[in-house]
Order: C-alpha cells, then structure tokens, then sequence
C-alpha cells in the first residue's frame, strides 16, 4: 500500500493527544472566568446544563451543529442575556476557553513521527473539532487543516474527505487517513474511497462488525516505519 499512497492526513483529538483532560482543564478554566466575570450563571447552571443547552441549540439549529465554536458562543450568550449580562461576555468567555483548549501534549511519537512522516508524504489533518494547530504549534508538519467548522460539515460527512483529497491535491485512493474513531475516521473515508489506518493506542479490539482498516498501528512511529518512512 505505501508504493500506492500520495499523501497521509491525520484526525487530531484523541490521535495526536489526549482531548478529554484537556477539555476537562478547558472548561475548569472557563468556569472560573465565570464566576469572576458573570458569576451569576455558573450559580444557577452546571457544566451539565450548558452542555445540554449546546446539544439543544445544535438541534434546533442543525445546519449549525457541526460547529463546536459557534454552539459554545452563541448558547453562553443565550445564558448571558437569561441572566442580564450583554452577549459580548460569551466572545470574552470563549477565548478564555480556547486558549486552554490548545494548550495540550502531544503524545510522545507524534513528533519524531511526523517529522519522518512529512520528509516522504504530504502531510494533511481533518478534525471535527476546533483545536488550533498554530496555537498548538504544529503547523509546519502539516500543508493543509481542515476542521468542520471550515468546511460546512462534519464526519462522517463524505464532503469532508472530498475536500480534504481535493486540497491535498491527490485521488482519494492515494490519501491514506489517519484516525482513532472507528466510525468517523475510518468505516468514513473508507466509504469515500481512502485508503485508512486506525490509530489504536489502548490496543482495543476493532469492532466486529466493521471492515477493518488498511493498517492498524500503536503510534506515529509505528505508521512511519510501516509506510517506508
């Protein structure tokens, strides 16, 4: 497969580092501002109900619910204007949040691997959430990022794949996509056509009732090595 492959790209979360603390540190921070700054909504709602509230806006407003950013805007300032703050408090809030938000570590590999990586293939990532590689400070591994936010959908959303082969200017069969999410990232692209390995890195099983992926590797060093790299 690595003679056939023209470029690789990367999912992020949970593929290049752990989210689930850094989102916990994120909205521990945002929390925090809150209180300080308008605390009279963290009185009355929990970190439970503004998630909930995120998870109805993007109901109501499905054409918008693959934008993690604009539901944790917009619905914070639905709370501002709840509890008599100006909307503008939610802007301010955000990139309290934001700013913790990419403040992560990378797994150990991802580095070295990506380094090996680029000097053969170019290199592109597609993410449906919101990290930033220019805050994360990632941005000379990569040619392209797409996120679901700039695209217009999210994965598993076909047109995010499409997009990502058009840019990295390859056919889809010669992008190999690189993701830990089963569904999204893998049974996905390979719908559209790509070529995909699964970043296992709990040595889970695969889903039995998949098709398993190209390649199944531990890490970046482990996908380097088996892609000639």
């Amino acid at each position: 497969m690595r003679d056939t492959v023209r470029a690789i790209a990367f999912d992020l979360d949970n593929t290049l580092w752990d989210v689930e603390p850094v989102i916990a540190r994120a909205e521990e921070r945002w929390i925090e501002w809150m209180r300080e700054h308008c605390p009279r909504i963290p009185q009355r709602l929990s970190l439970a109900d503004m998630r909930l509230a995120r998870q109805q806006l993007a109901a109501r407003e499905p054409h918008r619910a693959h934008d993690f950013t604009y539901l944790r805007i917009a619905s914070l300032a639905e709370h501002a204007r709840e509890f008599g703050y100006d909307e503008d408090i939610a802007e301010r809030a955000f990139e309290i949040f934001f700013t913790a938000r990419n403040q992560i570590d990378l797994f150990a590999d991802v580095r070295p691997g990506l380094q090996r990586l680029r000097a053969r293939f170019p290199l592109g990532t597609l993410s449906n959430g919101n990290a930033d590689l220019g805050r994360i400070g990632l941005t000379e591994f990569f040619s392209i990022s797409l996120n679901a936010r700039g695209v217009g959908a999210a994965k598993p959303d076909r047109r995010c794949f499409e997009q990502l082969a058009r840019e990295l200017q390859v056919e889809p069969e010669q992008l190999l996509y690189v993701g830990d999410d089963p569904m999204l990232d893998v049974a996905a692209a390979r719908a559209v056509g790509l070529r995909t390995a699964w970043m296992n890195r709990s040595a889970v099983l695969w889903p039995s009732d998949l098709p398993a992926a190209d390649l199944s590797v531990r890490d970046c060093l482990e996908l380097a090595a088996r892609m000639g790299a």
